[in-house]
Formats: structure tokens, sequence, C-alpha cells
């Protein structure tokens, strides 16, 4: 493998099977998700920062059974439902395998009542929304815009923020529109139809997981003092002089306390993760092309196992 688009993906029978080690945990991985990092991975955007040395098993997001554990890390046991993240440039040995081994601190116990698929679509999209409403500190009347409704975080962030009673504005492409309602979104913005601020006005916060022009447009829908937390940019400190706001960027952190508090809102029924299709893990080539086609409603799972 090298760095390069989708058709550098290739799938090997020769891997050898990693060592769980100390402080790491070796889960047999029943599904695996995609996120856009896996692909600015792929395709060497990050190179500088998180070198890779190939070949590499690529992959971030994993959900599965404990199969082996040295000296009882993280406090799980051979046959634990566990869901969180193994990518190579976090201490893991890779999603996109049949066995991956895991930091400890990366992993917990998967929420009951839902498959290792949906399980496995949650870890990164649902940390980072989790982390980053909690960052926002919204409440009862609080008015957040999301960008990237339909995806992986926006559609779980529309969940988390209504949780704390505030009301949410996203915007999504217009087929998605039926689907972001049903997450509770009180108002959905066409971004093909309509360009920002599109009326909207006064919003307490925005969290941008699109980057690109639409951040750059988000700055008019916030009031002053608001906050803009992005994903998928570098914060704007020209912008948010210019607007007398806040803008914030986030480095989610995926730990074992973050996950539990997901699995416990997913337990609860607050929270609810769509997955749009699942690929076998032999078709990876073809889940990256899906995810990268940019019309996915949450995300899509590869079949491991």
């Amino acid at each position: 493998m090298q760095y390069g688009d989708a058709g550098v993906v290739t799938v090997s029978q020769d891997v050898p099977r990693p060592a769980a080690g100390a402080g790491k945990v070796l889960v047999e991985v029943r599904a695996a998700s995609l996120n856009p990092v896996d692909s600015s991975i792929r395709m060497g955007y990050m190179h500088q920062m998180v070198p890779l040395h190939f070949p590499v098993t690529l992959g971030t997001d994993i959900a599965g059974v404990v199969a082996e554990v040295e000296g009882g890390a993280g406090g799980f046991a051979p046959g634990d439902r566990v869901f969180g993240t193994a990518s190579v440039v976090a201490g893991g040995s890779g999603a996109f395998a049949e066995y991956a081994a895991v930091p400890a601190g990366s992993l917990a116990r998967a929420p009951a009542g839902v498959s290792f698929a949906e399980a496995a679509a949650l870890p990164l999209a649902g940390v980072s929304a989790l982390q980053a409403i909690e960052t926002l500190k919204l409440s009862t009347g609080s008015r957040i815009f999301i960008q990237g409704g339909s995806g992986g975080i926006g559609s779980i962030a529309i969940q988390i923020a209504k949780k704390t009673g505030a009301r949410v504005i996203a915007a999504c492409r217009g087929s998605a529109a039926a689907y972001v309602e049903s997450l509770g979104a009180d108002q959905v913005i066409d971004f093909e139809k309509t360009a920002l601020p599109g009326g909207v006005r006064d919003c307490d916060a925005v969290l941008d997981t699109a980057g690109g022009a639409a951040y750059q447009a988000s700055f008019a829908v916030l009031k002053k003092g608001g906050t803009i937390i992005t994903l998928a940019a570098r914060p704007d400190a020209e912008l948010a002089s210019k607007y007398g706001v806040t803008a914030l960027g986030q480095m989610t952190d995926v730990n074992t306390a973050r996950l539990e508090r997901l699995a416990e809102l997913v337990a609860a029924g607050s929270v609810k993760v769509h997955v749009d299709r699942t690929f076998p893990l032999s078709e990876v080539k073809e889940a990256f092309l899906a995810r990268e086609a940019g019309r996915v409603k949450g995300k899509i799972v590869l079949r491991i196992g």
C-alpha cells in the first residue's frame, strides 16, 4: 500500500495477528466504521504529523469481543462486548482487520441493545459530538447551528443538543432533510438551495463539520459572544474578531469515560446511530468510495468476522 485514493487499498490474508501487549486489549473485530480521518490518513494529508510505515492497517472505529487482555488492562475480560478506536496513529494496530490490539483507554463496553455494526458506527463520531456539545455548554433555550447535520458527527450532535433543551438548526442536502428532522432538528437548511446565513441569526453556538466556505459562512449566524467549534478547519481568528465571537478547533479525545457516557445515552434511547450501508471487509475499497461520494446518512460500516 501507498498514499493515494481508494485504489491503493488492498486486502491481505497474510497479516500476523497482533499481540495484546502491556496496557492493550486484543479485540476480535466484528465491525468497523469509516470516518473522514481514515480517508485523510490514506491520502497522506496527515503524513507530516503522523507518517506511516507501509504496509499499514487502516481504520479507526471498531466493535467486537475481547479475545485477550494482559494483566486485566482496563478491567476488561475475554468475552466482553466492546467498542472504541484502534487507529495506528493513536497506538492501535488498525481497525480494518479480524483482530485489533487496542489501548485499554480507548475502549469501553458496548452499549446494551445495539448490534456490532451500530456500536462500530459510534466511537469517533459520537465522542466528537459529545465533546463538542459539552464544550459549548448548551442549556434550555440555547440556539445551535450544526453544519453537516446528516453526517456521522452531525446526526449524533443533533440528538445530544436536543437533550440539553437547545433549539437545533441544521444544514444538509435537501435529500436528507426528512432524516435530519427525524433526529430532532427544529429547522433544516438545504445548503444546495440556500446560502448562509439564509435568515438564521442570533445563534449561541455553531458546530462545523464541513470546513471551507461552509465554515466561514457559519460565523454570520452567531450572535455576539457566541462560540463556533470546527472539526474540519483551523479556527479563523480574523472572522472571530470581525463578528465578536469565539472560534475554537477540536481535537477529539476518545477515552473510556467519554465512550461510557456515550454508551449510557445510547442505552437510554437518547441517541440512536444510523448505519447507512454495510460492506464486507473484502469490499473495503468500495466502502471508501461510497463514503467519499458525500451522500451518506450516518455511517458506512464494514462487516468483519
